[in-house]
């Protein structure tokens, strides 16, 4: 069995643990701040956030196993990688640091990424692109409720 169906998951488990880690430390002040009324519960955020990372490594494995090792490839490992990195940051910015304006420019950043993701693989395979839709479109949507929080707690 090939390596790649173990360590795919596994960096993607441990950017989701390493996000949630920052999460957890940060949510005291998180209960003290203004956040819009019409914010998911913490526990559909998770649930997004798990199918997010759950396709993502299906789209990560898709193409590890179709692309060949060229320029393209590394460019979008270097990509993934960048994206997993951005992603935890920002759990840092936000719920640790407090950080809430950095924390918008970043997840632009990240959103950002996420779209060139998409763009290169769908040379690749299709598929891998579609599965990373849901996680543009909610980093669209985490990144406006963070400028609403940006704006009610100023």
């Amino acid at each position: 069995m090939k390596t790649n169906y173990f360590v795919i998951p596994f960096l993607v488990l441990l950017a989701a643990c390493a996000g949630n880690v920052f999460t957890s430390r940060g949510m005291e002040w998180y209960k003290t701040i203004i956040i819009p009324p019409w914010t998911p519960s913490g526990g559909f955020i998770g649930l997004v956030w798990t199918i997010i990372f759950i396709l993502s490594a299906v789209s990560a494995l898709i193409f590890w196993n179709k692309s060949g090792r060229d320029k393209r490839f590394w460019l979008i490992l270097t990509l993934f990688l960048l994206n997993a990195g951005l992603n935890v940051f920002w759990s840092q910015l936000f719920f640790v640091r407090h950080l809430i304006a950095v924390a918008l420019t970043e997840m632009i950043l990240l959103w950002i990424s996420t779209v060139l993701l998409i763009v290169f693989l769908r040379r690749i395979s299709r598929l891998a692109a579609w599965l990373l839709l849901p996680y543009v479109l909610w980093v669209a949507f985490a990144a406006y409720l963070t400028y609403q929080i940006l704006i009610l707690n100023k």
